[in-house]
């Protein structure tokens, strides 16, 4: 098992681990998210809107953190799936990083509208009122029924978890692509009519978020295909001491 420090210090992981933040980021921002958040913030606080604007932070605060908490639980799982599955399948990891690039290279014209019937959103429509005490759960369900709806930034960060090649660097991306996708959650709730202007700007302008998300899961997709995230991997390990991978 590794250990945190040799987990953690690693040239590859570090960018992968930006990577997966910037990706949970544009999926809150997608249109399958972003327009339901107010929503969801409501239903895991049990508040009305009107009340939300009088304050409550604690109740805002506590029901944000275990509703991100819930899903979280979900991709840190997936992520230690993909990357144990990497660990064992090093053979052959250069084809299968290049079949999985091009995979992520669909996504991402996918998430850009470029390929026609791969935008449809599959999510449940209808979410239970459960307050604070169902906020866990809610976010298990989250994790699980809007997983065809993120797909895309979550496919990507799931393959950078498989060339990573260890469940808990894995696991580590899916964190760090749950804190990109929870804290905007978070901040939403507890600056709620300060956001207000934010969440229009961001839906006047989604399409160019779309497309600039996209772009970016195309250029990783191309890093993995061309072989030249393996190569900066391995040029990291060589060039920087202290840099070092664990298998």
């Amino acid at each position: 098992m590794d250990n945190i420090s040799t987990v953690i210090n690693s040239g590859s992981l570090i960018l992968a681990m930006l990577i997966a933040f910037a990706a949970g980021i544009v999926a809150f921002v997608s249109p399958c998210v972003l327009p339901l958040a107010p929503g969801y913030i409501s239903y895991i606080t049990g508040l009305t809107g009107a009340e939300l604007n009088e304050g409550r932070k604690g109740r805002v605060l506590l029901g944000s953190v275990l509703f991100v908490f819930g899903f979280s639980v979900v991709f840190v799982s997936y992520g230690a799936l993909f990357g144990g599955m990497g660990s064992l399948l090093l053979e052959y990891s250069d084809w299968l990083n290049r079949i999985l690039g091009v995979l992520v290279i669909a996504m991402g014209l996918a998430f850009m509208g470029l390929i026609p019937g791969l935008q449809r959103e599959y999510r449940f429509h209808h979410v239970p009122k459960w307050g604070v005490a169902g906020a866990p759960l809610l976010g298990i369900a989250f994790g699980i029924g809007w997983t065809p709806c993120i797909g895309p930034t979550l496919a990507a960060v799931q393959t950078l978890a498989f060339t990573e090649a260890s469940a808990a660097r894995g696991a580590l991306l899916s964190l760090v692509y749950s804190l990109g996708l929870g804290l905007p959650f978070i901040l939403l709730g507890l600056f709620f009519t300060r956001t207000a202007r934010a969440l229009t700007f961001l839906r006047t302008h989604n399409l160019a978020i779309m497309r600039i998300g996209g772009a970016m899961l195309v250029i990783v997709g191309l890093l993995l295909v061309t072989g030249v995230w393996a190569d900066f991997t391995i040029w990291l390990r060589v060039s920087i001491p202290g840099f070092e991978t664990v298998i």
